[in-house]
């Protein structure tokens, strides 16, 4: 009687799958454990905040790229859209352009820091919306639209202040960007408000299975049943209304809306996305890897600058980063097709 020793597979982690669950996080740390090294008072609360506060706006509106590159598709004009929205925001807080330039919020005639936060989701949503429709009805690529939308968005923030910024608030605007629950800055608090309803939007409801489907392969999600172009449509919207929150967001931090707000956020958005392991092919992605990605380029620009590295230096930095990211995603494509 013969017997044929089967080998034996070992089905626990290895560095590869360790590498690609966890290599954001990993890198994360280790850029934190580096700059403490070299000034201990970058762990230091004040700094943390701070952190956490700049991350907060880009974090935002990187959420809502978390659910268009999940389609495979791409959104350029995200800096754009929030200098307008953040334009139409302070528009409608001030009542009108008139005094534009003071930083006094008496005797103000606006409508308010709630119609101020309403028109600048609506006005998001609704240009998200546009490009999204152009995308599906129109069959025109996400990037040539997109990069339509940032330079009209930007040109309609100049019509709209005429050039100049829009400044002073009410103090109850400008809690919202600069006010603290506790210790806690409230940027931070709607970030993590905000990051928790992706996270369970996209991981526990239809919709959030639909927007998997489509980026995975959208022929097949549609011979299935999936409505693609509405889905597509839909989270150009939500990228879109997450940019008119954080340009309201910014608009309060800064008690001024500016037309050369946002100006290269795309880069740094498209960044966390993809660095926290949203892969620019679609279909693989979590909202917790771009909160991820948001915190190590927060740390990166932050470490950098407390080390006095320029800010044409840091753009190097970050650049570079994002291709090893996509290189590293193709890689780890590859490798699963062994």
């Amino acid at each position: 009687m013969s017997s044929t020793t089967q080998p034996v597979r070992r089905s626990g982690p290895n560095g590869f799958a360790i590498a690609k669950r966890f290599g954001p996080l990993i890198f994360l740390v280790a850029l934190i454990v580096v700059f403490t090294a070299m000034k201990p008072s970058f762990i230091d609360p004040i700094n943390v905040f701070n952190i956490m506060r700049q991350i907060s706006i880009t974090g935002l509106i990187a959420l809502g790229m978390t659910f268009v590159i999940l389609t495979a598709g791409i959104d350029l004009s995200v800096g754009s859209l929030l200098a307008l929205c953040g334009m139409i925001a302070a528009v409608v807080a001030k009542g009108g352009t008139a005094n534009s330039m003071s930083l006094s919020a008496s005797g103000s005639a606006g409508f308010g820091w709630f119609a101020a936060l309403l028109a600048a989701l609506v006005v998001g949503a609704l240009c998200g919306a546009l490009q999204g429709l152009t995308i599906t009805r129109l069959k025109v690529p996400p990037f040539v639209v997109t990069l339509g939308g940032l330079t009209i968005f930007r040109g309609l923030t100049l019509t709209v202040s005429n050039g100049g910024p829009i400044s002073g608030f009410d103090p109850a605007m400008r809690w919202f960007g600069t006010g603290l629950v506790g210790p806690v800055p409230v940027p931070v608090i709607i970030f993590a408000v905000a990051a928790v309803l992706c996270h369970l939007v996209l991981r526990y409801t239809r919709y959030g299975r639909s927007v998997y489907a489509v980026g995975g392969n959208a022929e097949a999600a549609r011979l299935s049943g999936l409505r693609v172009d509405r889905i597509l449509v839909s989270v150009y919207v939500i990228v879109g209304f997450f940019s008119g929150l954080a340009a309201f967001v910014l608009a309060a931090r800064l008690n001024s809306a500016e037309a050369v707000a946002g100006a290269g956020y795309e880069l740094t958005v498209i960044s966390a996305v993809v660095i926290g392991g949203t892969s620019l092919f679609g279909g693989i992605g979590s909202v917790g890897g771009t909160v991820i990605g948001a915190a190590l380029i927060g740390v990166l620009q932050n470490g950098l600058q407390f080390n006095n590295v320029s800010s044409y230096t840091q753009s190097i930095v970050i650049g570079l980063i994002l291709i090893l990211a996509v290189a590293f995603d193709r890689w780890l494509k590859a490798r699963a097709r062994l």
